[in-house]
This record gives structure tokens, C-alpha cells and sequence, in this order.
């Protein structure tokens, strides 16, 4: 799992290009299982703690361009830890911290070995495709009742796929999403059959999800991602061929959302989803004012109140990341989180455009990441598994730059 390099003894080589191989079909694997997430522990938590475990034996390298990424997250985690402190019942607090410790330990994890092989970037994206359309159609499935146990993949009649929550499952499948539409916009025409039909399972699932954040979220990044391409691209050809695809798939996908509602279930769902403001957002003790109350209790509760007792102080939990992060980590968790939050889309909108092998996937998690910090103030995204994936993504394309600067500098190519 160690790239092989001049300072090692050429015996050796083949034997490290074979473990950084195996390595990354393991990394891809893990990937996959990120998207079937019923029940916790998932699969994904026990095999990836074995593979970090497995890959520290094996030399995880963690660079000076990564450090600051696991500095913020140690800070975060510190928080969290004081926070505990100040339970009188410590009940499933310590669990719910070793899982943050996990998720924060995944992103540094996915940072490293990017930076190590940005090969392994299309591997991560084509298992975190293959995860989101399979728990896609699990989700439309369920949701018409298509196969046994559909139930199993339904909640309050949305489709959460192999997820325990619609609100997660939905956002889930939005990079995968962009994904596609960079290989619709930039691969050959022959392969557009493939890319829309994955689109259309993709934007079915979402829509069947009835989560308002994944409507914003979905929608959002698709119309950023487009209008980032057409920064990229200086050919006037290629933007107006961006602009026709973008606007043929948006009607294409239109047009089979428009025949779902011809189903009454899907109709009458949709509509009472679609108001902007329900009942539990605006009324007492709602969403809103549960925002404005734990902020104004937060400032007086330095280390917190400790992860899982704000829901027991108030009908529902923060459904907010920012009160999420004070309430749980306390100040000092709030700070690191707020500082990684600014420093993770500062790093990717400096290096976004530039001319790079990585850049499709930099381009990807940034537009994804955005996305995901502006959900987080109507929803907890502190335990979102790919959520952390982003953030690894985003420190790994950046990490890549600056070494390729420094081999530049060098007199090497930027790609080795």
C-alpha cells in the first residue's frame, strides 16, 4: 500500500506496486459498502477501521500538506471529548464520539492516499457510482413495492435505499450524479445512453427520497458544476455542446419526474413535501426556534451539553451542524469545525481550475462539499460518512497540487 519510489531497492518494486494495488481495489470496495447503511455498525465502519489499521501497518504517510486537515479534526474531537464531561449520564455519548473519532480518522485516511496515487480518484468515484445507483434502484423499488422487503428500504413512505434515513440516502447520490453529467458533457457521444440512463436513476431516487434538502442539494450542484465547466472551458464549442446537454438532460429528467406524478401516491407526497416551510420548521418549538434557543443556550455552555442530550431537553435533535458542533463539541469543537469548514473550500477554489489529472474530481467534491455545508444548516451532516469522503477528497486533490508544484520546481513532470 506504499507507491514504490527510486529510494527503494529496485527488488522490491514489483512486490510494493502489487500491495499498492491490492490496496486500492480494498479502498474501492470500502467505498462501495459506503452506500448500504441500514443498520450501525455498518459494514463500512468495521471494514474500513480494519483497512486503516492494515494500511498504517503497511506505511500511512501523512504529509505536511495533510497534517492541518488532522490537527482541525484532533481539535474537533478534543472538543467532543470535554464535552462528555459534562454529562450526568454518559449512556451512548462515548459511543457516538469513537464513531465521530472514526469518520474524522476516514477523511485524513482518504487525503493520504490520494495524495499517494491520484489514480485511485476514478476508482473511489466509480465504486461510490456503482453504490449510489444500486441503492438508488433498492430505494424505487421499495418504494413501489417492486421487490420482497421493500419495506426495508422505505420510511414514512420516501425511499432511503440501503440507508436508515431519506435525508442521508438523497445526498448520497449527488456527486455520483455529477459524475455522470462530466462524463456526459466531456466523453465521447457514444456513451451518453449509459450516462443518462444512470441519471435517471440517480434523479428518481432523489425525488422519491421527498427530502427537501436533497431537492436543494441535487439542484444545486448540478447547476454550479455546469456553470464551473463553463469557466474551465475557453472553446466556444465545447461550452455551447455543455449548454445543449445540460439543457436536453435537464428536460429529459423533467420529463420522467413529470411521469412519476401521474402516480397519486408520488403526487400527493410531493406536494405536501414541496411547501418550503412544514409544520415541525416553523411552529413552536420547531425547527426554527429550536435553532434560536440552543444558540442562546450555547452561549453560555462553554463545553457543550454532550452529543444526543439536546433531543432529550426538546422534541427533536439540533437538525442544524453549526448548533450541532456547540452543543455536541462545544467551543472549541465549533471553531475547528467552522476553521476546517473555511479552510477545506479555500483549498479547492484555489487549485479548482487549474489543468490537473485530479481536476474533474476536485471539481466534483468542492461543487458536492458546498452543497453539503449549506444543508448542514437545516440538517446534522456531523456523522454523514461521504461527508467526510468530501473533505478527504478536496485535502487530497490539494495535497496532489502541491507536490506536483514542488516536482515542477524540480524539473519533473506534475502527473508522477
Amino acid at each position: 500500500m506504499i507507491a514504490a519510489t527510486a529510494s527503494r531497492p529496485a527488488v522490491l518494486r514489483p512486490q510494493l506496486a502489487a500491495i499498492s494495488i491490492v490496496g486500492s481495489g480494498l479502498v474501492a470496495f470500502a467505498v462501495f459498502l459506503s452506500g448500504f447503511v441500514i443498520a450501525e455498525p455498518a459494514p463500512y465502519e468495521v471494514f474500513m477501521t480494519g483497512l486503516i489499521g492494515l494500511w498504517a501497518v503497511f506505511g500511512l504517510r501523512i504529509s505536511r500538506a495533510v497534517a492541518p486537515l488532522l490537527a482541525l479534526l484532533i481539535l474537533f474531537m478534543v472538543g467532543g471529548t470535554l464535552s462528555l464531561t459534562v454529562m450526568s449520564d454518559l449512556g451512548t455519548g462515548p459511543m457516538y464520539m469513537a464513531v465521530s473519532g472514526f469518520l474524522c480518522l476516514s477523511a485524513v485516511f482518504f487525503a493520504a492516499i490520494i495524495e499517494d496515487r491520484h489514480q485511485r480518484l476514478p476508482l473511489i468515484f466509480n465504486a461510490w457510482l456503482a453504490a449510489a445507483i444500486i441503492t438508488a434502484l433498492l430505494g424505487i423499488l421499495g418504494y413501489f413495492g417492486a421487490i420482497p422487503g421493500a419495506s426495508n428500504f422505505t420510511l414514512y413512505d420516501r425511499a432511503k435505499g440501503a440507508f436508515q434515513d431519506p435525508n442521508v440516502f438523497g445526498p448520497f447520490l449527488a456527486a455520483p450524479a455529477l459524475y455522470l453529467i462530466h462524463g456526459l458533457l466531456t466523453q465521447p457521444i457514444g456513451r451518453a445512453p449509459l450516462n443518462i440512463a444512470g441519471l435517471l436513476v440517480l434523479a428518481l431516487g432523489v425525488f422519491l427520497s421527498f427530502s427537501r434538502a436533497a431537492w436543494a442539494l441535487n439542484l444545486f450542484c448540478i447547476v454550479a458544476f455546469v456553470f464551473v465547466m463553463l469557466l474551465k472551458e475557453r472553446n466556444g464549442l465545447f461550452r455551447l455542446r455543455i449548454l445543449v446537454l445540460a439543457l436536453c438532460g435537464t428536460l429529459f429528467i423533467v420529463g420522467a419526474l413529470l411521469v412519476a406524478l401521474q402516480s397519486e401516491q408520488v403526487a400527493a407526497l410531493f406536494l405536501s413535501r414541496s411547501q418550503l416551510v412544514q409544520d415541525y420548521d416553523g411552529g413552536h418549538l420547531g425547527r426554527f426556534d429550536r435553532h434560536r434557543i440552543g444558540f442562546l443556550m450555547s452561549m453560555e455552555k462553554p463545553l457543550g451539553i454532550g452529543p444526543m442530550v439536546f433531543s432529550t431537553m426538546f422534541p427533536e435533535d439540533e437538525h442544524n451542524v453549526l448548533l450541532k458542533s456547540l452543543t455536541s463539541y462545544g467551543w472549541l469543537g465549533f471553531v475547528s469545525y467552522v476553521t476546517l469548514v473555511l479552510w477545506t473550500l479555500s483549498l479547492g477554489f484555489r487549485f479548482l481550475l487549474l489543468n490537473r489529472p485530479w481536476q474533474p474530481y476536485l471539481m466534483i467534491a468542492w461543487v458536492t462539499l458546498i452543497g453539503h455545508v449549506g444543508i448542514g444548516n437545516v440538517i446534522d451532516t456531523d456523522h454523514w460518512r461521504h461527508f467526510y469522503m468530501l473533505v478527504g477528497i478536496v485535502w487530497g486533490c490539494a495535497a496532489l497540487e502541491y507536490r506536483s508544484r514542488r516536482r515542477a520546481r524540480a524539473g519533473r513532470p506534475a502527473g508522477q
